[in-house]
């Protein structure tokens, strides 16, 4: 089959985690404390040396990095506000510019690698107004490779900054961290995940289920690039319409109302209902650890409910969950042996059961 019938074009198909990456700092979602720190930081002319940027996978490092990058060169600036795409700006953003360099820690650990850095530090930029270094995962240079670094990092010349991104903050060293303006990009809430995810499938005409919707922020855990990957793969799976079913079925992800049932059962004791559920929802294709994992989801859902009912206004959540978990949270005690963690770990047998629950907001 050729390119021109399986309708791929010249250059190839474009994931939606790169087509829909964001262009300016009014496109970067979730992270308003890191956006207006830095306005505020280059309206009064406070430019740090060296910028780390730490979180989780697929929250926006390196493309927070290269956003900073780009304000740092942008004409009439250092500006947050870039409202033109100069050809600067879009060799910056697609990593092929010449005073821009970026280097992947992970295969460049050594010390000659640092050198290499420290010999062109030395040299200003060719067209833009800094030379700016990123470093991608940074905590996996070696020992030797960061105390080289040091010195250049603490006095670096005037036109140079430093940028590193790194998922393991804790094994970057104290003596890097110090010398560094840090900022922690958090996780998205699941409906500002939502909210993207929403406006991507609108602007790819693809008809998405809010269901479906809801279990794709659930399974990217606040990451947007997993969520992007997904729905991409949800798009391929669904053509040009998205269900929520067959999302579920992608993910080996089942009804939640099933994993109500479970709760439901396993809370009232019944504990041959509750092996006759489970089984039924590994027969229909749900993976067992993926069961659990929804479980102690909703289990720790009701607990919220019960200790902050504010909580109940999540969009990230069903109608379903939402009313059937407010009916628990009035009924259930969050202490004693009818406490609903207790259904996770067999009556205190020490199973751990926050390891079970993927989602990771709290409170």
């Amino acid at each position: 089959m050729t390119e021109e019938t399986s309708g791929a074009s010249v250059h190839g198909y474009r994931v939606l985690a790169r087509k829909y990456r964001p262009q300016n700092f009014s496109d970067l979602i979730g992270q308003e404390a890191v956006v207006r720190t830095l306005s505020n930081a280059f309206a009064t002319g406070r430019i740090a040396q060296a910028y780390m940027l730490t979180g989780v996978r697929g929250v926006g490092k390196t493309t927070t990095a290269r956003l900073i990058a780009r304000a740092l060169n942008y004409p009439g600036g250092p500006a947050i506000d870039m409202p033109e795409m100069t050809a600067d700006c879009e060799a910056i953003l697609e990593s092929r510019h010449i005073d821009v360099i970026e280097m992947d820690a992970a295969s460049n650990t050594g010390v000659d690698d640092v050198r290499e850095i420290i010999e062109g530090v030395r040299y200003a930029p060719i067209h833009a107004r800094y030379k700016v270094y990123i470093i991608d995962e940074v905590h996996m240079l070696s020992k030797s490779a960061f105390n080289a670094l040091l010195k250049t990092l603490e006095e670096p010349p005037p036109h140079v900054k430093f940028i590193f991104a790194t998922t393991e903050v804790r094994k970057v060293p104290v003596t890097i961290l110090s010398r560094c303006q840090r900022f922690d990009l958090r996780r998205m809430d699941g409906d500002v995940l939502m909210q993207l995810f929403a406006k991507v499938a609108k602007a790819e005409k693809v008809t998405i289920e809010d269901d479906a919707l809801r279990m794709i922020a659930r399974a990217a855990e606040g990451s947007a690039r997993d969520g992007l990957s997904l729905l991409d793969q949800a798009i391929a799976y669904g053509s040009e319409t998205v269900k929520a079913a067959e999302v579920g079925a992608m993910l080996g992800l089942m009804d939640r109302a099933r994993v109500i049932d479970l709760f439901d059962a396993i809370m009232a004791g019944d504990a041959a209902t509750a092996i006759r559920e489970i089984e039924a929802q590994h027969q229909a294709g749900g993976d067992p650890h993926t069961i659990l994992s929804d479980l102690a989801d909703f289990v720790h859902w009701v607990t919220r409910l019960k200790v902050s009912p504010n909580a109940a206004g999540d969009a990230s959540r069903s109608e379903a969950e939402r009313l059937r978990g407010r009916e628990h949270a009035e009924k259930i005690s969050i202490e004693g042996d009818r406490a609903p963690f207790r259904c996770l770990d067999g009556g205190g047998n020490g199973a751990d059961p926050s390891r079970l629950c993927g989602k990771p907001a709290f409170g």
